[in-house]
């Protein structure tokens, strides 16, 4: 619905992808859900936890006051955007707790809130504005604890240690670790679920494309049949009666056939992991494609043995056969035609020949046919040649491997 309001002008607007713009944007949806549960359990942690730090830090640092409960209010109730908003959220609750720090409030579970704050813009891709965050506030920590600490609460205050410094410095490095670890694994998942999608939709399609080749030579070949029976039904039906009765026998026959087979195609398509109710076609019914194309009018001789081969090697080749002789009774001329099987080492050689003419513009079958014979040879690591021989016929050489391939 929403791409044929949009071809036709109406509907929402298409968003652009925007490439001017940094990762201060907001990259997380609008609908994220909201995490409550998460933001309760650690308001009441960061107050418990407050209440606790006032209490061994009494006497060096302000005690809590009711302003002190609010920031810390505030700095916790501002996680619950950290998903939908979290460029704004890392910097508010940044400058929360440097007002906090500034105050002289005691060191404390203040700053998990700016450590959840940074991790979630960081997984979100907003890393510049998560390391700004932490930068200025690292900064105000620095100017409060070795230069405003004269003129700011408490009364007496001494300029930190290097100790406490690096322990803040490791605290930050933990943070920004911590969160661009968490950062690499989201892309990484999100890599795999990409890949195994693009996955799934190659085998699908390669899987489509292998049903429609099926269905392709089945119906081609059998319907060449049916059509070059009914004309001669229909051209023999008052003259000659029998004649007639027997190309609508071979049309039964045919048609008979082609449903058997279409069935078995279609079996795959409703249980792909169930095995198969009949063999796949191999080259051991040539004798029966033969004898189908004789009732088309078509008189096929067949010069060496069919050799043993790999199940899907030997449906390759007497689907290639198959095609090539159902081209012959569609667009050449000639009523004979020579298949010449030939096993060289590894490989198998199948050569089918007609004298021709052509009778149509698309001689030799310049459609699906030989666009499906192509890619069920290139499938096993074959080869196939088509063309027009010189003294006016048609050829069609296929070189198909012997032997199975092993997937390393």
């Amino acid at each position: 619905m929403d791409e044929q309001q949009e071809r036709r002008g109406g509907g929402r607007p298409r968003r652009w992808p925007r490439p001017w713009a940094d990762d201060w944007a907001d990259d997380e949806p609008r609908t994220a859900p909201w995490p409550w549960r998460s933001t309760l359990l650690l308001t009441v942690l960061v107050l418990a936890g407050s209440t606790f730090a006032a209490h061994a830090q009494e006497g060096e640092r302000a005690a809590l006051d009711p302003f002190a409960r609010v920031l810390l209010l505030v700095a916790c109730a501002l996680l619950l955007w950290r998903r939908r908003h979290p460029v704004a959220v890392v910097f508010g609750t940044a400058v929360t707790a440097a007002v906090y720090l500034g105050a002289g409030y005691p060191y404390g579970p203040v700053f998990l809130t700016v450590a959840v704050a940074c991790f979630a813009a960081v997984v979100a891709g907003n890393r510049r504005a998560a390391w700004t965050a932490l930068g200025i506030l690292c900064a105000v920590h620095l100017l409060v604890a070795h230069w405003l600490y004269r003129w700011l609460p408490p009364a007496g205050d001494a300029p930190a240690s290097f100790a406490q410094e690096i322990v803040v410095t490791g605290w930050v490095v933990a943070i920004v670790a911590v969160a661009e670890l968490a950062r690499a694994r989201r892309e990484q998942w999100a890599r795999d679920r990409a890949e195994r999608a693009q996955a799934a939709r190659r085998r699908a399609d390669e899987e489509r494309l292998r049903i429609a080749r099926e269905l392709h030579d089945v119906l081609a070949h059998s319907l060449s049949v049916i059509n070059v029976q009914a004309g001669v039904g229909l051209a023999l039906l008052d003259s000659d009666p029998d004649q007639a009765r027997t190309a609508l026998t071979t049309i039964k026959s045919a048609s008979k056939e082609a449903l058997g087979e279409v069935r078995q195609v279609l079996d795959t398509l409703r249980a792909p992991g169930a095995a198969p109710r009949a063999p796949a076609p191999g080259l051991e019914r040539l004798p029966e494609l033969v004898e189908q194309a004789a009732r088309a009018g078509l008189t096929v001789e067949v010069r060496g043995e069919p050799p043993r081969l790999p199940p899907g090697t030997d449906l390759a080749a007497f689907r290639i056969v198959q095609e090539a002789l159902t081209n012959v009774v569609r667009h050449s001329g000639s009523r004979h035609a020579r298949v010449h099987l030939e096993r060289s080492g590894a490989a198998v050689r199948l050569r089918i020949d007609d004298d021709g003419p052509a009778t149509g513009a698309d001689a030799g079958g310049s459609g699906n046919g030989l666009a499906g014979m192509r890619e069920r040879a290139a499938a096993l690591g074959g080869t196939i040649e088509a063309g027009p021989r010189p003294d006016g016929g048609f050829r069609v050489l296929a070189e198909l491997p012997a032997e199975q391939r092993e997937d390393r």
